[in-house]
């Protein structure tokens, strides 16, 4: 019986996980995690490289977990060097995750996304920022 628990408790954890996987061998349509980064107090500037992860995507979704960010802008370089400003102007709650943001363009290859943002967080924990982008 307690086995049972177990297994069960174990799968329901693994399937939370879904919304947010790391597989490179992802199917056309599901969300892929491009990149995470911890961030510092204070008005900061910071870059996700997407690296082994670059690929074919049209929408991008941001998550927080661990404290609050006040993000201000997030700008998305393509592959081919193009870049495109993304203007957030949100207060990010922890644990809250951001619309869905379309790409320009039908399907692009990501190099790296850069955030402008700023804390005030007097829990004294840092937020960390979980970037997915959803495959064409």
């Amino acid at each position: 019986m307690r086995n049972i628990l177990i297994i069960s408790l174990a799968t329901a954890f693994l399937f939370g996980l879904s919304s947010f996987t790391t597989s490179e061998t992802n199917q056309k349509g599901e969300w892929i995690h491009l990149g995470s980064k911890k961030v510092n107090w204070g008005i900061e500037k910071d870059v996700i490289e997407v690296g082994r992860h670059e690929g074919s995507f049209s929408k991008l979704k941001i998550k927080v977990r661990g404290g609050d960010v006040n993000m201000r802008k997030m700008m998305v370089t393509y592959g081919n060097g193009n870049t495109e400003n993304i203007p957030l102007k949100f207060h990010f709650k922890k644990g809250a995750e951001s619309r869905v943001i379309d790409l320009k363009g039908e399907k692009r290859k990501i190099k790296k996304i850069t955030f402008w943002y700023d804390t005030k967080n007097r829990s004294k924990k840092k937020a960390t920022v979980h970037v997915a982008g959803k495959r064409v």
